[in-house]
């Protein structure tokens, strides 16, 4: 461990390590953490503050106490994926806040009031339900039968991706309906919700920048000694997310260090944090020095919203997003985002439906019109073992 010259949000820094050292594999499922007071010295801090850290990654699903056998990296299903208490509701709830204070800043920056906002997100919440309501009358024998047959629901933790929608629209639109529950947290949220049986799939795309694999190393961590599937749900390229003719002239990731440059960051977990953070290391740049670093948003078009107020230069995201916002774009990788399960999920029929849509024509049409994605392998199987 090393000590921290800051005060400021030491209990994130100190989470944040400890989840790049089970993401690395220097901390597996099952290791036992040091004692707060050990660490505590170890990291130059107070009890408190490594208690905090402790106590937010058990929250997260990351970390549990076992009595008598201290703080270990959790490991095995503690509950099934549609019961039990939900280690990611939190996060989840967070994030939801995040996602929509980036909206709400955006209105604002556009010139409306409070109360014309508050009276817009009245009327679509109004809207939808009367969809959903005109869905149930229309489709009632559908909906009862996916409501009686779990089977024909899937719990899907893991990264945000548009494409994700666009595959719950279309399975919910089969013949055979399955009712897909995206849970959007972030990759190491979903390989630990899978891990702990909290969810069917887990949605990731981190990349180890030793083998230059995606996935796979990490579910090797993470679910050490099992069998997992990893089905392809698309390509597709991240860059960074600038304002429409890139008036800081950004070109790549070197220039995000330049004076002025303020970014719009993602969560910690999540595989484009990863990403950007190994792009910034190999450029030479301190992530930490970088106005802006810590400015997390929950999705991709959270950072697009940032860079659309005018709040950030610049984030790192997909090129579909920064289409929504009007907004220019600079390419910096190409990556595999993966769909991670077990065998035996595998085997149910609404799995079936799902690699079925991810394979048909339309599914590819769809998602690669939202721009930036290539879905030639979608719906191709890797196994780890």
């Amino acid at each position: 461990m090393v000590r921290l010259a800051h005060a400021d949000s030491l209990y994130e820094r100190i989470a944040a390590e400890i989840l790049r050292q089970v993401a690395a594999g220097e901390l597996r499922p099952g290791d036992r953490l040091p004692p707060i007071r050990q660490a505590a010295g170890a990291w130059g801090v107070n009890l408190n503050t490594v208690a905090r850290a402790y106590a937010a990654l058990a929250e997260r699903g990351i970390l549990e106490t076992r009595a008598g056998g201290g703080t270990v990296v959790a490991r095995g299903r503690t509950n099934g994926p549609h019961g039990g208490v939900d280690p990611v509701g939190q996060a989840r709830a967070e994030r939801l806040q995040s996602r929509l204070g980036s909206a709400v800043l955006e209105a604002l920056a556009s010139g409306y009031g409070e109360a014309e906002i508050e009276a817009a997100v009245s009327a679509q919440l109004a809207r939808w339900r009367a969809t959903r309501a005109a869905d149930a009358d229309d489709e009632h024998t559908d909906v009862d039968d996916t409501a009686a047959h779990p089977t024909n629901a899937l719990r899907l933790v893991g990264s945000h991706d548009l494409a994700l929608d666009v595959l719950a629209w279309r399975l919910r639109a089969h013949s055979e309906p399955v009712a897909l529950e995206v849970v959007a947290t972030d990759s190491l949220d979903g390989l630990f919700a899978l891990a702990r049986g909290a969810a069917d799939l887990a949605g990731c795309h981190l990349l180890d920048p030793e083998t230059g694999d995606h996935n796979r190393p990490f579910v090797r961590r993470l679910l050490p000694g099992e069998a997992v599937l990893l089905v392809t749900l698309a390509h597709r390229q991240q860059g960074l997310i600038v304002a429409a003719g890139n008036p800081k002239r950004i070109t790549g990731i070197a220039d995000l260090g330049q004076p002025g440059i303020v970014i719009a960051n993602r969560h910690r977990g999540s595989g484009t944090r990863v990403l950007l953070d190994d792009t910034l290391l190999r450029a030479g740049i301190d992530p930490l020095t970088l106005p802006g670093y810590d400015h997390e948003e929950a999705t991709h078009l959270a950072v697009a919203g940032s860079v659309a107020a005018g709040t950030a230069d610049a984030g790192l995201g997909i090129l579909a997003a920064a289409r929504a916002y009007g907004l220019d774009f600079v390419p910096v990788a190409r990556e595999r985002y993966e769909l991670a399960l077990r065998p035996s999920t595998a085997a149910l029929p609404a799995v079936t439906r799902l690699l079925e849509t991810l394979r048909s024509a339309d599914f590819g049409a769809v998602v690669t019109a939202l721009g930036g994605y290539d879905t030639v392998e979608s719906g191709a199987i890797r196994s780890v073992d």
